[in-house]
């Protein structure tokens, strides 16, 4: 029997460790040829020791699958375009972008300087906006000469960037942005066989051990519900030809459950056709909340 991404070429960026690693080794598992991308920073974003994506590559290869490490910057727009780059001109052809790079520096909001703010929404938000850039005009120029594609993009959002999270004012905006991305990139590159989705995973990751380190402990036996593992079968089949029609989603997965994820819809409406007064408006905001739905409660609050 085919595997589900036979013949198929995927970039993965932070593929590392984590989740990322998770994905690169899943796709690859399914007949992928991986570009492997990471930089090899640390938890904060700062220089680490080694090359991790070398280790996923030769983990890929002796399992007889097909990588190649790349260990630019995506947050650059020299380092997106080199590892859309490393893919066509290792295999020819590029499938599948998967969006994953990203560190954090967490502070409450007054104690956040703006570096810290300037670097986590770099990696994360302009992390996800160049590859997919890049990978898009790639797409459009295959679309323009007759071979349109059925690439795929896969963003990773958070839940953070969904309901916000006490002390990651930064992840979570950056997160949220992500999303927004998500919505116009699917509607702007489907005319180019380009499908665009999002996750908002919760899984045990560098990030999260340190954040959430009560709910993420590997338990002793049984089922891991925080195993990276267990994110990556979705990831992959949204980067498959087999999720076909799918496009402009946000999906919520954790351990074996995966959530379709409604975003922002009109609820109570109240129009007066005229303009209110302060008091009115006041009286009536009131009211709607009283027949609204409670908002998802903030991460720590």
């Amino acid at each position: 029997m085919s595997r589900m991404c036979e013949g198929r070429v995927v970039v993965v960026t932070g593929a590392g460790r984590g989740l990322g690693r998770a994905h690169a080794l899943a796709f690859a598992a399914e007949g992928a040829k991986v570009v492997v991308n990471d930089l090899g920073l640390g938890l904060d974003g700062t220089p680490g020791a080694d090359g991790p994506s070398l280790h996923v590559v030769e983990e890929i290869r002796a399992a007889g699958g097909e990588a190649i490490a790349h260990g630019g910057d995506v947050a650059t727009s020299a380092g997106a375009a080199s590892l859309v780059a490393v893919a066509l001109d290792t295999y020819g052809r590029l499938d599948t972008l998967v969006n994953n790079a990203g560190f954090l520096r967490d502070r409450m909001l007054v104690n956040l300087d703006e570096d810290d703010w300037d670097a986590v929404v770099r990696v994360h938000l302009k992390g996800h906006f160049l590859p997919l850039k890049h990978a898009a005009a790639h797409w459009r120029a295959e679309a323009k000469a007759g071979r349109t594609p059925a690439a795929r993009i896969v963003n990773t959002s958070s839940g953070a960037g969904l309901l916000g999270s006490v002390g990651q004012s930064n992840y979570s905006a950056a997160k949220a942005g992500i999303v927004g991305l998500t919505l116009v990139a699917a509607a702007e590159l489907a005319r180019y066989g380009v499908q665009v989705n999002a996750i908002a995973p919760a899984a045990r990751t560098r990030m999260t051990e340190r954040a959430f380190a009560d709910t993420m402990t590997a338990p002793d036996s049984g089922f891991d519900a925080m195993a990276p593992e267990n994110v990556s079968p979705l990831v992959v089949w949204l980067g498959a030809e087999q999720s076909a029609g799918v496009t402009g989603r946000v999906f919520e997965t954790e351990g074996g459950r995966i959530t379709v994820m409604e975003g922002w819809r009109a609820g109570p409406t109240a129009d007066k056709e005229a303009r209110w007064t302060p008091e009115e408006a006041g009286e009536t905001a009131l009211k709607l909340l009283g027949e609204a739905e409670a908002p998802g409660t903030v991460y720590g609050a």
